[in-house]
């Protein structure tokens, strides 16, 4: 899915990986190494002119962890656009606040197991 992507988009991507948010590093212990269901999730994995936080190749699937200035009604409309762009191109996109990922994982953890039951019912 990264097919496309310009040079500059990868290199923002491995430059995120080294400095990932506390939320992102909690998610990323409970998704790296097949954890979840034998599913291989990728960090920041661009996606045409975007990079999503956490992507599973095989289920298409974009997990997005957002902080405070998600809240804020300019980023809130990018977040659409992104997520519009996203779907548009085939994928499924949730998203978790920072304090979800940090105070309720096994919640969090529940929720993709959901989704991923949803993209693929033999799971």
């Amino acid at each position: 899915m990264s097919k496309g992507a310009p040079a500059v988009i990868f290199d923002k991507a491995r430059e995120l990986r080294l400095c990932s948010t506390s939320a992102e590093i909690v998610l990323w212990e409970k998704l790296r190494n097949n954890q979840l269901d034998q599913l291989t999730f990728r960090r920041q994995h661009p996606v045409g002119v975007y990079i999503t936080d956490f992507y599973c190749h095989r289920l298409k699937l974009v997990i997005e962890v957002d902080g405070g200035y998600h809240l804020s009604e300019e980023q809130q409309k990018k977040d659409n656009e992104r997520t519009a762009y996203l779907v548009a191109n085939g994928l499924q996109v949730i998203r978790f606040t920072n304090h979800e990922v940090e105070h309720t994982i096994d919640k969090v953890i529940a929720a993709i197991r959901a989704a991923v039951s949803k993209i693929n019912p033999s799971k």
